[in-house]
Order: C-alpha cells, then structure tokens, then sequence
C-alpha cells in the first residue's frame, strides 16, 4: 500500500490533475494482479509490460501518469457505460469499474485474441466488465452498447474508426491518441448535433493499439545504411571517431547499399548466419561495437515520468512507451 501511497503523493506533486475518484480506484486496485513483470517500473512512472508474445509482440499498461490523464478527461461518472478498445491488461477498466460503481459497465473490445484471453484470466468475475475480440479496428466489434457516451482508445490509430464515431451520442465523446507511430497527438472527438468536434490534448506516444503491430521489423539494408551513416557523422562531427574506423564503415555502407531493394527481411526462427545482411553485420561485428550505443540512442524515444522518484517536477508533459 505504501508504494501505491507514494506514487498518487508525487503524480499530485507534479501538478498532474484527477480527482479523489481516481485516487481511491488506483489504492483499492493493486497493479500485481494484472502483470507478472517487475511491478517496480510502475510504481517509477514507467509502463509496465504485461504481455509479450513469441513472435515479438509487446503490450504494455500505461505509465501512471498517462492513466490519470486519460481517466481526468474521459470525465467518469457513476452508472456509465464505458467502452475501450485496447485491453490495456485490464487494469484501466478496473479502475474505471471502480467509478462507475455496480450499477454502470466496462466494454474491453481488443484485435487480439490472445490479449483478451490474457485479460479475461486476471478479472474479478464480481466487477462489470466485459471483453470481446474484435476482427479489427476498422470493423464495428459485436456485443457495444447501442449508444455511447463514453469511448477510449488505449493505443495509437491513425484516424477515428467510422463506426465509432457514427456510435456517440449526443453530448458523447471519444479520446483516441491519433498519429503514425512515432508520436500522436491525443485527442477528443465529442459529438454536437451533426458535427464531430475536435480538441487536442497535448503530444503523445502510445504503442498500437493491435499487438500484432508491435512485433518489431528488421530494418532493410538501405535503413540499415542510413542509421550508420547518421551515426558515424554524429561521432565524426564530435571528432570521436578514427579515419580508419570511418573508412571500413564507408566500406559496410557500400557493401549494405549492393544487397537487393527487395530482400526479405530475416523471419522469425531463422538461423542469422543464413540472411545476407544479418552475416554481413556479424562479420562487421567488431566494427559496429563503436556506433552501436549511438545507433540505440538515436533511435530512442525519450518519454517522460514525471511522478519518477526523484523527477524534475518542473517538466512537464505525458507520454506513454513504445513498445
């Protein structure tokens, strides 16, 4: 309890708004129930992974911070219906049942069978939640409620689905992270007569909102050039890199730049030694150990934690992983 404690004192201490509601739903809803990972990042302002399949496929729950804000602006009363598309481990919609009490309900509608089967085996059978599998997110999902007030998408889209937004009420509305997969701008879709209404929220990351789209891909030969090419000017720029280094990476460039446009990506399961291009980096491997960390750097999103132990409370701004 004096984890959970700590984390609501400092996420208030870094001005981030919700109210006594939320507040009580995160004390009574232990976070243990809903992963079997290292509860620590949580309780550091961190997403905390709650699933990752086979292939690759990472999904997490949102940093604190992040379901404060999500749960502040969807504006939660008691006895509404509540529908979100992304499970988000089932911990956001147990929050969420909390406030909207007995007589309200909880919709988890998800792309992913595995995600749903995942979340259904961590839910209280007491708490009025239900899950259904969805075939996409562009498809109208069976088992919604015919009107809805209150719509939230836990993971990045890139545009509003037609069926949802022809589904709100009036006076309804939906919060989706909108954007490509770098970053989204988080935003309200609230229904007025005939007319969507639109208000931005402030800059996000989320990861997608299907798991499937999380398995990560192995850049091509031509992205693999370039991010050496990025990386080797960073350090040359800084003077911290040797002629000599420069010239066998020019050599690697060359050499990445012959392999065909159109190579297959190595698949899953494949002996890396097998994939051209994954034999020419292993044969370049000592050569690589000088760019590697700048080549992670660059492609790292930077997100913030404001209710971090030890956070500049001055910082401002919710973001949440990128799986």
């Amino acid at each position: 309890m004096a984890d959970i404690e700590n984390l609501i004192m400092r996420l208030r201490s870094a001005g981030i708004d919700f109210t006594e509601e939320i507040a009580e739903a995160m004390l009574n809803t232990p976070i243990e129930v809903f992963s079997d990972h290292d509860h620590r990042a949580f309780y550091h302002d961190r997403p905390l992974v709650f699933l990752e399949t086979e292939d690759g496929g990472v999904k997490t729950i949102s940093a604190p911070h992040m379901i404060v804000t999500l749960l502040h602006h969807l504006e939660i009363r008691e006895k509404q219906e509540i529908v979100l598309l992304g499970a988000k481990g089932g911990y956001l919609a147990t929050l969420i049942a909390h406030i909207v009490g007995p007589k309200g309900k909880v919709v988890i509608v998800d792309p992913s069978a595995e995600v749903i089967e995942y979340v259904n085996s961590r839910l209280d059978e007491s708490v009025c939640i239900t899950c259904t599998h969805m075939e996409s997110v562009d498809k109208k999902p069976k088992g919604l409620p015919k009107a809805m007030h209150r719509v939230l998408v836990t993971g990045q889209i890139e545009a509003l689905p037609e069926w949802l937004s022809e589904n709100l009420v009036e006076g309804g509305f939906a919060i989706a992270p909108i954007g490509e997969r770098e970053f989204q701008n988080l935003m309200k879709f609230e229904r007025q007569g005939d007319e969507i209404m639109e208000t931005g929220l402030g800059q996000v990351i989320f990861g997608p909102v299907d798991i499937k789209e999380s398995i990560p891909e192995t850049p091509s030969p031509e992205e693999f050039a370039s991010m050496i090419e990025d990386a080797m000017e960073a350090l040359d720029n800084l003077e911290m890199i040797e002629p000599e280094t420069k010239n066998e990476l020019h050599d690697l460039i060359a050499d990445l730049r012959l392999l065909p446009d159109d190579l297959a990506p190595p698949q899953h399961g494949e002996e890396d030694e097998e994939h051209p291009m994954i034999r020419l980096l292993l044969d370049k491997g000592g050569l690589l150990m000088t760019l590697w960390p700048l080549i992670q750097l660059m492609s790292d999103n930077r997100l913030a934690h404001p209710a971090s132990p030890g956070a500049d409370l001055m910082r401002s701004g919710h973001e949440d992983m990128v799986p």
